[in-house]
């Protein structure tokens, strides 16, 4: 999964993507000070994977990863060049989701780029910025489409009239994502990776005094979060963090709550292979089959799948692994159209 951050210029993007990567990168007070792209890859916290190899004891750990891909502030204007344009918005068309930083916390020596912190101003000033980057390619394939679909193909039919929905309501000053939309429709226009229709997390950036505390997010889905504080933690052995936990009477760090909700944001769930050798965590789309998920580690387990062996996580950890599972009669016999439960710990059989 890749998620991209943006934000506009001083609202923490880099300092929360330092705490996410351990990567240390420029988080200067003054704007602009991200110009490339920072890139770096993150363990998603999931504590069945260690219970697993409590158990099981593998010679190697694999958990899920997030890619995340922090960019440069957009400003006011950036369609018209302000700041540093929105050009290295082509950095995160990629990505299957959004995280957007906006600044809460109060900092005399950090300058708020636009002179006055109002998280709600600055949602939607970042929001018309994406749009308009948005309309600008979708006015160029409108006309193209349109000129396509005068020879009758029904494809270049349904893609013009789509695109000609989704500017209606870019111009609207509407996100792509709010155009209802048939599954036919939406495959119509994939190939175009618009911003707007990416799914939208929101990082409210707090000040250490608000830990703990009710926060009225502007816009949800919302994740309060003190970057400087979670970068700070994650320089810490394990040990002082979970005193810091407890002194705030939290049962998780922010940092681990944001990256959990980025996942549960696309809609993801975890399924487990496990034995001496390896505990791998896998990612797949809720509602997939087990043939599906047997793809998911390799394309031939797709092709040449004969049945999957299922425990449900609750079951594996009561029973203390697979042996037990299967004397007690919890491990499952199912074929390829089984759909994969959250947590299901999976051995498939494959043939040649």
């Amino acid at each position: 999964m890749k998620v991209g951050i943006i934000g506009l210029p001083n609202v923490g993007k880099s300092t929360l993507f330092t705490a996410l990567t351990k990567k240390q990168v420029d988080a200067s007070n003054y704007p602009f000070c991200t110009i490339d792209p920072n890139i770096g890859c993150v363990s998603v916290p999931d504590q069945r994977l260690q219970q697993l190899t409590k158990i099981d004891h593998p010679d190697k750990i694999v958990p899920t990863i997030i890619e995340f891909v922090d960019i440069a502030g957009l400003v006011k204007g950036a369609h018209k060049g302000e700041g540093l344009g929105n050009k290295f918005l082509s950095n995160i068309k990629e990505v299957d989701a959004i995280v957007h930083v906006v600044r809460e916390f109060e900092n005399k020596n950090i300058t708020h780029v636009h002179g006055k912190i109002d998280p709600q101003d600055d949602i939607e000033i970042v929001e018309l910025e994406l749009i308009l980057a948005d309309l600008e390619i979708i006015s160029k394939q409108c006309k193209q489409a349109q000129k396509n679909s005068k020879s009758g193909d029904k494809e270049q039919i349904l893609r013009a009239s789509v695109l000609e929905k989704i500017e209606q309501a870019l111009e609207k000053n509407q996100l792509a994502k709010t155009v209802d939309l048939t599954q036919k429709e939406k495959n119509s226009i994939k190939d175009l990776q618009l911003l707007t229709n990416k799914p939208i997390l929101y990082v409210l950036n707090i000040n250490e005094d608000q830990i703990g505390k009710k926060i009225n997010c502007p816009k949800n889905p919302c994740v309060p979060i003190c970057a400087k504080l979670e970068s700070e933690l994650a320089q810490l052995p394990s040990q002082e963090v979970q005193e810091y936990l407890q002194e705030y009477n939290l049962k998780e760090t922010g940092l681990n709550k944001f990256i959990q909700t980025s996942y549960q944001l696309l809609d993801l769930i975890t399924f487990f292979t496990s034995g001496p050798k390896e505990t791998h965590a896998w990612t797949i789309k809720k509602g997939a089959n087990a043939q599906q998920a047997a793809g998911k580690i390799h394309s031939d387990f797709y092709k040449n799948f004969i049945r999957a062996e299922i425990i449900s996580y609750q079951d594996y950890i009561k029973s203390n692994g697979e042996l037990k599972a299967k004397e007690k009669g919890l491990m499952r016999i199912e074929g390829k159209e089984c759909i994969v439960q959250d947590g299901d710990v999976i051995y498939f059989r494959i043939g040649n």
